[in-house]
């Protein structure tokens, strides 16, 4: 938030206007403060009252350091990582594409390659990030399944479609919509 203050911010709607601007201090701090607690409230009742809560039943079983358990089963929030090391063959492929997974989000400001960085006034891109997040959540199921048919198969049409939307779909809604405001504005 100081550097926000002490540098600003685009406008979120993503058009440049010098008019109807607000102060950083008060109006956004206490707005981002209040977001904040009401994050650091949820994550005190869950460490606090419901420990287990996000946890797997499997984690309950003694370590046999004889045996490999049948099913591996990482936290929710890395099953889409591992949905993808299990997808692609080589496991020293699967490594990068884990990390290439994480790694291509800093490449989103050179591939969106669209005139205006907001998605309200969007909508291809705005369908196209629901396509990315009903893919995640693919992802994050057929992370929790074991390795069979037809979830492997899934899995990797799900990680061709997760690199796909970064390499592929986003440069081309911005090409689309720029095109197509060309079009309107010769009209």
């Amino acid at each position: 938030m100081l550097t926000l203050h002490t540098h600003g911010s685009g406008n979120p709607l993503g058009v440049e206007s010098n008019t109807d601007k607000l102060a950083m201090h008060p109006y956004f701090i206490f707005k981002d403060l209040v977001t904040i607690l009401a994050a650091l409230l949820a994550l005190v009742l869950i460490v606090m009252y419901a420990p287990n809560m996000l946890g797997h039943s499997d984690n309950y079983i003694p370590a046999n350091p004889m045996s490999t358990p049948a099913s591996i089963v990482p936290e929710w929030y890395l099953l889409p990582f591992y949905t993808i090391l299990r997808s692609i063959p080589n496991k020293l492929l699967g490594v990068v594409g884990m990390l290439g997974a994480l790694l291509i989000l800093l490449a989103m400001p050179i591939l969106d390659t669209g005139r205006i960085r907001g998605s309200q006034f969007r909508p291809l891109m705005r369908f196209a990030f629901w396509i990315l997040v009903a893919d995640f959540f693919l992802l994050i199921y057929i992370g929790s399944q074991h390795a069979e048919e037809p979830f492997v198969t899934v899995g990797a049409l799900a990680t061709a479609l997760y690199f796909g939307w970064f390499v592929i779909i986003v440069p081309m809604v911005g090409i689309i919509e720029n095109t197509l405001a060309d079009i309107g504005t010769e009209s």
